[in-house]
């Protein structure tokens, strides 16, 4: 890992059960955990500010979980190399577990949709809360405070002691059996994501699944995306799949047309399924039989297409639609049946293969991480001894709508528990 330039201060060690790198999510609640269980915490990070994400999650509500995470199977909401690592933790630190913890601060919250919780006020109370939960653990916190190298000694064979890591920082050097690595993935860069967490794992032999941007927006090349950029701002219900037999992937979801591409909640859940080169299909009227509305039109009306076609879907969808071909520009009842079929197909199953995505500037989580093969589910633990990764920064993603902060809830509990 190449060392940052940090100064150490020569003098002895301080000396701390655990060190938690990270103050987001998982890292403040892990923190907070472990020292209220009456180990002597340190919390590191390299950045002013503590739970960036969660403070700009969820339009600065924070959509803090997700109530319909079905505990037996959690898994069904997370994708990575192996789904199920995320089981263990996510049955054993539910949805209810942190929604107490919610009431217990006196946060008020609401449901939006499908399970998803928001706090009624800022999402400032949320890192709050974990901030309170760490004085309540006597964690101490050094921020900002910038890492160089760590060095790990094994354990004295015939002793009790311990293997014991050593840490450079610009507050000192460190000395702690157990280091806890929370420092989330490369999302977002500009409130300081680092990809520190995956150097550290390779330093000490631990396989690392390449991170890609998950919950992003999807571009289109220039000239074929020309025809819908003047779409952009329309909001609308689709039904959007992915892939094909065991890999096919749906969902019903809001879609947003933008100058570059395609985003809305449609569009972040499907990208984290969406292979390169792939083709997605999406139908703009979901539970429509377009082509027998269309069919009905035309021995009823003499309204122009475009006219008819808005009954089902937005006027600005549907003249852009009939205005790429000259056969639909007439009332519906001159039309040729073929031509209603083939406008009837692009409305419920519109095929286009995206350029790319909009990387991690605009996701919101970080695809792949940290081998979970190289982790315990129990504990988070890595092979290497003393060494745990909790968080973002593990080959865990969930979907969007409260899924990864639970899995940041959990996995930080599970390590904390294990502490």
């Amino acid at each position: 890992m190449a060392p940052e330039s940090v100064v150490t201060v020569l003098s002895a060690p301080f000396q701390f059960d655990v060190v938690v790198v990270g103050a987001g999510a998982a890292g403040l609640f892990c923190a907070g955990l472990a020292g209220q269980r009456g180990l002597k915490v340190l919390l590191v990070d390299h950045s002013e500010k503590v739970g960036e994400k969660i403070r700009i999650s969820g339009g600065g509500r924070a959509n803090f979980t997700n109530r319909d995470l079905d505990v037996r199977a959690p898994q069904r909401h997370f994708i990575g190399d192996n789904p199920n690592f995320c089981r263990s933790a996510l049955s054993r630190y539910a949805p209810q577990q942190f929604i107490e913890l919610v009431q217990k601060h006196g946060i008020a919250f609401h449901e939006k949709h499908k399970g998803q919780l928001f706090c009624d006020g800022s999402s400032q109370q949320i890192v709050d809360m974990l901030l309170a939960e760490c004085d309540a653990g006597n964690v101490t916190r050094w921020q900002p405070c910038k890492l160089g190298q760590i060095t790990f000694s094994a354990a004295e064979v015939g002793t009790d002691r311990p293997g014991s890591y050593r840490i450079d920082s610009s507050k000192g050097l460190i000395e702690t059996p157990k280091l806890v690595v929370a420092t989330g993935g490369l999302s977002i860069p500009q409130i300081g994501a680092s990809d520190f967490g995956y150097r550290l794992a390779e330093q000490f032999g631990l396989r690392v699944v390449t991170p890609r941007p998950a919950l992003v927006p999807l571009t289109f090349g220039g000239e074929a995306w020309a025809p819908y950029a003047e779409l952009a701002g329309l909001a609308l219900p689709v039904r959007i799949e992915t892939g094909a037999k065991k890999e096919k992937m749906a969902f019903l979801e809001d879609l947003l047309f933008t100058h570059r591409g395609l985003s809305g909640p449609a569009v972040l859940q499907i990208s984290s399924y969406w292979k390169p080169g792939t083709p997605l299909t999406l139908d703009f009227a979901p539970g429509v039989n377009v082509a027998e509305a269309l069919g009905e039109a035309k021995l009823r009306s003499k309204k122009r297409i475009a006219n008819e076609l808005a009954a089902l879907v937005p006027s600005r969808l549907a003249d852009a639609w009939v205005g790429q071909d000259p056969a639909l520009q007439r009332p519906v009842n001159e039309a040729a049946d073929k031509a209603l079929a083939v406008l009837a197909e692009r409305i419920a199953r519109w095929q286009i293969t995206p350029s790319g995505t909009e990387g991690y500037k605009k996701a919101e989580v970080t695809a792949g991480g940290v081998d979970t093969r190289d982790l315990s589910s129990q504990t988070m633990e890595s092979k290497q001894p003393g060494l745990y990764f909790i968080g973002e920064v593990v080959d865990v993603t969930g979907w969007l709508g409260g899924y990864n902060f639970q899995w940041a809830w959990a996995s930080a509990h599970a390590c904390a528990t294990a502490l």
